[in-house]
């Protein structure tokens, strides 16, 4: 026997002479049992500090029986309010009929990208769901999970749907990748002699009304609460939202649903990390698929008997409060209702992230008055941009390397120098080796801008009477010439544009439907969705057929 084996063999004589000696007396200490166990009042002191993952064994504590816990009140606010909460407000319902064209066209508008659609389709090549979610402009009929990431990844592809501003950014309408996904497979199922949540089937106005809980449950979390300063991402609240409105969808009860929600505060959370310089890169576009997704799967598992963890907010140490937001409770403006819907934010002219919107607008007006003098972005000397913190804070990139789509849209100084030297913005503008990409001139005229914060803009941008995104351009010219600052307050899109902004939204989308159907197919799209009562009443699953393109010259 070599001396190694002889070793092993006496140190495992030894460790089970130490278990037999431990197991001789059920009240000495576990940490007698190892011979290097820190003295008792060592373990006392990690005790008095609260922090022990054996605590109740130390401390001979009888362990107490399961028994019923009560769920964290922000929980059982939001099971209630998916619940119990009519929706009763017309302003509500026809916002949200424009924010469901206008986010399907975002979709289909995101197929045209290749890096979009290589991630989509089934996880195993030519499998075709029965009674599966079919994903709009595509061949696919997918499960209700997978079917939420296609649908939302398309959606947010583009960064072009609707938008909400707050102390956390976000965009309500991803939630409707998994809306529509379990709306759509629902139907399908409980038509062809399912049982889903009572056999219940689902028409438009059933998919909007769950439109408007989410864009609610996610912007009233939004509305004090900073994910983006602890370094989370915003699509946590999708993942919470979404959860929140499936489960009701898939019949769940209102306990089962604030367990449905729990799972969703427990599970990962994406870090922002991919939105910001130097890792910024395409999963800020498919984030949100993936929130979707996994809504729909942890509500699904909830479905099947899982419970939740009443409590994942609040127990200390453990909780979400005290792991992942600095120990701070969510703070809350209002009840939940559906103010979100009603105020939401509308991208009309530019594919843009949101907070440059303003800024881009006023670039077009000095694109336009630099041709009406007979000068050019090429005469721009310097251009300073007067803001508000949110847009420094998250597209503020003037000296930054533009290395790829994602880094183009979300620069501030990329997005303005390229409407100020071509006179638009563009998703193919964001392209790798496209005309605006490679101009010397628009990247000598981005390091040109620099943005400063106006204290009162980040003070309207917060004010909900106004949530304004103002910014202001000043241009000088190598002649010497400074130009009048241009200021743009509201958007086209914001609530106080809205009616300005609603041909505008039906142009985009009619735009979007274009290259992937004919001119009769776009023309009665387009007519079904300007007929609120029609649409409304509409079978979910007859309205998805609509957009199912059996052979796409995209996917």
């Amino acid at each position: 026997m070599s001396t190694a084996q002889r070793g092993i063999r006496q140190a495992s004589r030894t460790l089970r002479l130490s278990q037999r000696l431990c197991r001789s007396s059920a009240l000495r200490p576990l940490s007698s049992c190892s011979p290097t166990a820190a003295p008792l009042s060592a373990a006392s002191s990690r005790l008095r500090n609260g922090f022990s993952t054996m605590a109740s064994l130390q401390s001979g504590a009888p362990v107490p029986p399961s028994e019923a816990r009560a769920y964290d009140p922000e929980i059982n606010d939001i099971a209630d309010y998916v619940h119990n909460k009519p929706i009763d407000s017309d302003l509500a319902f026809d916002t949200a009929r424009w924010v469901f064209l206008d986010t399907l066209g975002c979709g289909l508008e995101g197929l045209q990208f290749k890096e979009c659609t290589k991630l989509l389709g089934p996880i195993v090549e030519g499998t075709v769901v029965p009674n599966g979610t079919k994903v709009p402009g595509t061949p696919f009929q997918l499960d209700p999970v997978n079917g939420a990431f296609n649908i939302g990844a398309m959606i947010r592809w583009l960064d072009y749907n609707d938008c909400w501003l707050a102390a956390e950014w976000g965009h309500p309408s991803d939630n409707l990748g998994a809306i529509l996904a379990v709306a759509d497979w629902v139907t399908r199922t409980n038509k062809a002699g399912g049982n889903i949540a009572g056999g219940k089937t689902f028409t438009v106005r059933d998919v909007l009304e769950a439109m408007i809980k989410a864009h609610e449950i996610q912007g009233c979390l939004a509305l004090l609460n900073s994910f983006n300063k602890v370094g989370l991402d915003h699509v946590v609240l999708v993942k919470v939202a979404s959860a929140a409105v499936v489960s009701k969808m898939l019949g769940l009860s209102e306990k089962q649903t604030a367990d449905a929600v729990t799972q969703a505060f427990v599970d990962g959370q994406s870090l922002r990390t991919y939105r910001h310089s130097p890792n910024t890169m395409s999963r800020k576009s498919w984030a949100a698929g993936d929130a979707c997704q996994r809504a729909v799967n942890l509500a699904l598992k909830v479905l099947k008997g899982e419970p939740g963890v009443p409590t994942v907010l609040s127990a200390p140490i453990w909780g979400f409060y005290d792991v992942l937001f600095k120990g701070k409770k969510f703070e809350f403006q209002r009840p939940y209702g559906s103010y979100v819907m009603e105020n939401v934010l509308f991208k009309v002219s530019y594919p843009a992230e949101f907070h440059s919107q303003t800024a881009v607008e006023a670039s077009q007006k000095i694109h336009d008055q630099l041709k009406a003098m007979g000068k050019s972005a090429a005469d721009i000397k310097e251009i300073t941009c007067r803001t508000h913190e949110a847009c420094i804070r998250i597209i503020d990139k003037q000296f930054k390397p533009m290395d790829n789509f994602a880094d183009r849209d979300h620069c501030i100084q990329y997005m303005c120098s390229v409407m100020l030297v071509f006179g638009r913005l563009t998703a193919g503008d964001y392209t790798d080796g496209s005309e605006a990409a490679t101009s010397p001139l628009v990247e000598s005229l981005r390091q040109k801008m620099k943005c400063v914060e106006d204290p009162k803009f980040t003070a309207d941008y917060h004010d909900p009477s106004l949530r304004t995104i103002s910014n202001g351009l000043t241009v000088e010219l190598h002649d010497g010439t400074f130009l009048d600052e241009v200021v743009v307050e509201a958007p086209l899109g914001h609530r106080l544009r809205r009616e300005e902004a609603k041909p505008e939204i039906l142009a985009k989308y009619k735009r979007h439907l274009e290259p992937h159907f004919s001119a009769e197919k776009v023309k009665h799209l387009v007519e079904l969705g300007l007929d609120p009562k029609t649409l409304e009443a509409t079978p979910i699953d007859d309205y998805v057929d609509l957009y199912v393109v059996k052979d796409s010259k995209f996917v």
